[in-house]
């Protein structure tokens, strides 16, 4: 097998809620129910609907909003030994994640230094929060706005000798769903791959996770 390289999505994946969700149900600022539904029906963009999203919340709530995600969200189990198992067999980890980066870092300072993180960016300098999208579709995207653009990211890190792996749950992965050579796959990317005939393993946990990729070097082993 070429060499595998993982992107992993972070809300729904890394976490067990999605965080965007989370903090617009917890602060709920009026109207940021038709930008989330427009997202999940596919009728406007991600970066449309994250960003409107977040302009409704008062750049002064920073602390607040990042301090109840650190209290309320879940990281899923095993994510701390998956990080260990890719540093021990020297496979690179990518988070790709539609998520925030003044949220996303905190959550991931405790398990050390990743191969790398692709997420959105928040500028605080306004009345209320602009999202910024330092990671946008690249010429080949299909999608458009997608807001972090997953295939423009795994398009410029995965070499032609590489053997990709993505891990998601949700509408943002389908693109790099289609892309990858293994999909593993969770709730709404799952139902996603099946009605797209595109071949998953399905996950609960990361240990999960790690079976699968032993799986897969194994299934290596044999085919040599």
């Amino acid at each position: 097998m070429k060499k595998p390289v993982i992107f992993c999505d972070f809300d729904g994946t890394v976490t067990k809620k999605d965080n965007i969700v989370s903090i617009m149900k917890h602060f709920n600022p009026p109207g940021w129910e038709k930008w989330k539904d427009g997202v999940l029906s596919q009728e406007i963009s991600i970066q449309e609907g994250v960003g409107n999203m977040f302009a409704l919340l008062p750049s002064a709530k920073k602390e607040e909003i990042i301090q109840y995600v650190l209290e309320t969200a879940q990281i899923r189990d095993g994510f701390g030994e998956f990080v260990q198992y890719t540093k021990q067999h020297d496979i690179p980890l990518y988070i790709v994640s539609g998520g925030i980066d003044f949220f996303v870092e905190p959550m991931l300072k405790q398990f050390g230094d990743i191969t790398g993180l692709y997420c959105n960016q928040a500028d605080f300098s306004g009345d209320t929060i602009r999202i910024e999208w330092p990671h946008s579709c690249d010429e080949r995207c299909t999608n458009q706005n997608c807001g972090c653009c997953k295939p423009a990211v795994i398009r410029s890190l995965a070499h032609s000798d590489a053997h990709t792996i993505m891990i998601g749950d949700s509408v943002t992965d389908v693109e790099a769903a289609k892309m990858a050579h293994t999909v593993i796959s969770r709730d709404y990317l799952t139902s996603k791959c099946e009605e797209l005939s595109i071949p998953f393993q399905p996950f609960e946990t990361f240990y999960d996770c790690i079976n699968i990729l032993e799986s897969l070097k194994t299934k290596a082993g044999e085919e040599r």
